[in-house]
């Protein structure tokens, strides 16, 4: 029987133009800039560096509920941002502030393709769930795996934000039975998981994170980190199982059984009271959750 290879390269060249001008039409926030700056100075001060953040008070808001949130994992009350820098320290401060930061950049207008307050709500669950994961597993880099977690669709924001259209095309085959992943493929020549990766690379979020988003449903093409891949993976499942801040596009999407193996379940079962497990502290977590929206 003939086989036909689908050539995606024009569209893949046309997917990686726009997203040039996507990085001139959406700068790096000013609030992450200046940040970052100061966290490469070895001589930054947490004042200086709290001083920094408090210039945007939506970011301080956030950032003081995440870090006082009970699966993030604290054991003591966080009241202000400069507390905060010396209980998390200076790289996890990087990290939540330039997720928060992305978000707020990419943040769009809802319209009948993509509700804003879904898309971010989902988002948040997922990081919320991971960390969780991550610290009830004693693995390490349990920060990495929130923010990979709230970053992990950032590509499906761009594309509704910046290729509007093709958002339209690649929806509405994935209402008529395209897989997802495949859809974004026949119209991008790339996926979400790519243009996520594309854009964090260029805002130079640390590589780890860009490569937990590249292959948050490809958990074993990880290369650095697949285990804590395998885990942001579990979690974005999990939404979709637990029926909380699940997203349309993610109903087609399948679990990836290589989870078995790095996270060390047995069989669905096992997989399936695992989850169970799960859903009542999450739902007591949510409230909060929606007030970081």
């Amino acid at each position: 029987m003939e086989t036909f290879t689908i050539d995606y390269s024009q569209k893949r060249q046309r997917t990686e133009l726009i997203l040039k001008k996507v990085n001139t039409l959406s700068p790096v926030p000013k609030i992450l800039s200046e940040v970052l700056q100061l966290l490469g100075d070895p001589e930054t001060s947490p004042h200086s560096l709290a001083k920094a953040i408090s210039k945007d008070q939506s970011v301080v808001l956030k950032l003081l509920t995440i870090a006082n949130s009970p699966f993030y994992g604290l054991t003591k009350r966080v009241s202000s941002i400069e507390f905060a820098i010396m209980i998390l320290g200076y790289d996890e401060i990087r990290n939540v502030v330039s997720a928060l930061s992305l978000m707020e950049s990419m943040k769009n207008k809802s319209d009948q393709y993509l509700d804003q307050r879904s898309f971010w709500l989902h988002s948040l669950i997922t990081a919320t769930i991971a960390k969780k994961l991550a610290m009830d597993l004693s693995l390490e880099k349990c920060s990495e795996a929130f923010i990979s977690g709230l970053l992990h669709d950032l590509g499906i924001s761009v594309i509704h934000r910046f290729m509007h259209s093709d958002f339209v095309i690649i929806s509405d085959l994935s209402t008529n039975g395209t897989p997802y992943l495949d859809a974004e493929m026949q119209i991008l020549g790339m996926n979400h998981q790519v243009i996520g990766e594309t854009l964090l690379k260029n805002w130079n979020i640390p590589e780890m994170i860009c490569g937990m988003v590249k292959n948050h449903h490809t958990p074993q093409l990880s290369e650095q980190l697949p285990v804590l891949t395998s885990v942001v993976h579990l979690a974005d499942y999990m939404t979709q199982k637990l029926q909380m801040g699940n997203l349309n596009m993610d109903n087609s999407l399948d679990l990836n059984e290589f989870i078995f193996t790095t996270l060390h379940i047995k069989d669905l079962t096992e997989l399936g009271k695992f989850i169970e497990s799960y859903r009542e502290p999450l739902k007591n977590q949510i409230e909060s959750l929606k007030y970081l929206i």
